[in-house]
């Protein structure tokens, strides 16, 4: 038994679990390895081998296979069995259904990450908690990961599937800027130029830095309380997107940027490619109740503010020159949509 500081890991002992996560270098995944392994458990990382963004920690055992493939991932698997499968990469109905074919009686746990955009779009009340309805009409993305859930917990229901479902909101790290534009929109700060922010700006936000999520995440892996529930996990800090928008300038070295709004069903007509994610997501306003991931993890608190997580976004990429990537088709975007919101 491993133990650590309280303070830099949240518990004092831990019992360790051997756990397999199906992805393991995306944003929330990868923080959700580096501490599975801090907290000494053995970690087992299934992907193709193909991405180099966000290293595997050290300490944790690789394995190259294309989950699509089902007789490539037996055969590296081997017939082991998990006290946790994590599947960060299952989007799709059969996506979700090739894994529970794959896992079931295999592992004691099997943990699917939906999105909390698949809760009610608009929704009726504040806060969003676990019983808000699961209804999203505007993304396919939303309605596909209902549509995984909705398999799953049959599953559950029928076959005694251990399933867990997570739902996180807008989860990011230092190489996610949040603003709809990306870099473009740090650009255009710096360059003077006018930055589009959808709606008019006050309607609220949730954004949750991938180390904090990871704290609830990791916490209910190996959970026999967990089975059959869903939760989200999301900081507890809510912001307006003139403050976002906001807190990114300041952190750019802009103290005054300009911004100006338009309507985000405006901006989906002239972008069809922002605007399922506009109408499906960002232009609600959401504030998240986790007291319910709270009382299986009690030590979970989300405790880096957006305000420090705009700086880190930035000083990233400003010492990474080659991610500065201003997209044309945004500039040109944006220009156009000021030029008609100048227009009487």
């Amino acid at each position: 038994m491993k133990i650590f500081p309280p303070d830099s890991l949240g518990t004092d002992t831990v019992s360790p679990r051997n756990i397999l996560f199906i992805g393991g270098t995306g944003v929330i995944s990868a923080a959700a390895a580096e501490r599975v392994v801090a907290l000494g458990h053995r970690l087992t990382v299934l992907n193709r081998g193909r991405s180099a963004g966000r290293p595997v920690p050290d300490g944790a055992e690789v394995l190259h296979a294309d989950i699509r493939d089902p007789l490539a991932v037996r055969e590296v698997l081997q017939g082991r069995e998990f006290d946790a499968v994590a599947d960060f990469i299952s989007f799709t109905p059969d996506q979700a259904f090739a894994g529970l074919e794959m896992f079931r009686g295999r592992t004691g746990q099997y943990v699917f990450i939906s999105s909390a955009s698949a809760y009610q779009k608009p929704p009726t009340t504040l806060p969003i908690r676990e019983s808000t309805p699961l209804k999203n009409p505007f993304w396919q993305y939303s309605k596909d990961k209902i549509a995984c859930e909705e398999l799953l917990f049959e599953a559950y229901r029928e076959q005694d599937f251990p399933l867990t479902v997570v739902r996180p909101s807008h989860t990011y790290d230092r190489t996610k800027i949040a603003m709809v534009g990306g870099w473009t929109d740090i650009h255009r700060m710096r360059a003077g130029m006018p930055v589009m922010v959808h709606g008019d700006g006050t309607s609220l936000w949730t954004l949750t830095h991938s180390r904090d999520f990871a704290k609830a995440f990791v916490g209910l892996l190996g959970r026999p309380q967990a089975i059959g529930e869903s939760y989200t996990i999301t900081s507890d800090e809510y912001l307006p997107w003139n403050q976002i928008y906001c807190l990114f300038a300041r952190a750019a070295g802009v103290p005054e940027p300009e911004l100006f709004h338009v309507a985000s069903e405006t901006i989906a007509a002239h972008s069809p490619e922002l605007g399922p994610n506009l109408l499906g997501d960002r232009s609600h306003s959401v504030v998240f109740d986790n007291s319910k991931i709270k009382a299986l993890v009690p030590d979970y608190r989300a405790t880096i503010p957006f305000a420090d997580g705009a700086r880190e976004i930035v000083a990233w990429h400003d010492q990474h020159p080659e991610l500065q990537v201003v997209k044309e088709d945004y500039m040109e975007l944006s220009d156009r949509l000021y030029e008609r919101n100048l227009r009487p």
